[in-house]
C-alpha cells in the first residue's frame, strides 16, 4: 500500500500578494517566521531598542516636569515684580499727594 505522502517540511509558495493588506500579511508572515527562525536577534533587538525608548520616556518626562516647575517660579516671579511695583506706585502717589512736612510755609 504505497500512498504518496505529502511532505510536512515542504513549504508551499505564497499566493502574490494582491492589494495592501495582501502585502501587509505577506511582510507580517515574513517578519513572524523571521523572529521564530531567530529568537535571539529579536530579543536582543526589543532589549536594545525598548531600553532606548525607555530612556527617552524617561528625559522626555524629566524635561517636562522641569518646564512645568520653571513655568510656576516664573509666575510666582512675575506676581511678585507686579505686587512690588504696585506698592512702589501707590508709596509715590501718596508721596506727591501730602506736602513735605520738612518745608516751613513763607
Amino acid at each position: 500500500m504505497a500512498t504518496p505522502q505529502k511532505d510536512d517540511d515542504q513549504q508551499t509558495p505564497n499566493p502574490p500578494a494582491v492589494g495592501w493588506t495582501g502585502r501587509i500579511e505577506q511582510h507580517y508572515r515574513r517578519i513572524k517566521e523571521n523572529a521564530e527562525t531567530y529568537p535571539y536577534v529579536w530579543s536582543s533587538y526589543i532589549v536594545v531598542y525598548g531600553g532606548f525608548g525607555l530612556w527617552f520616556a524617561y528625559r522626555w518626562r524629566k524635561l517636562r516636569r522641569t518646564e512645568d516647575r520653571v513655568r510656576v517660579l516664573q509666575e510666582r516671579l512675575r506676581k511678585l515684580a507686579e505686587s512690588e511695583e504696585s506698592a512702589s506706585s501707590a508709596a509715590a502717589k501718596s508721596d506727591k499727594a501730602s506736602p513735605p512736612a520738612d518745608k516751613a510755609p513763607n
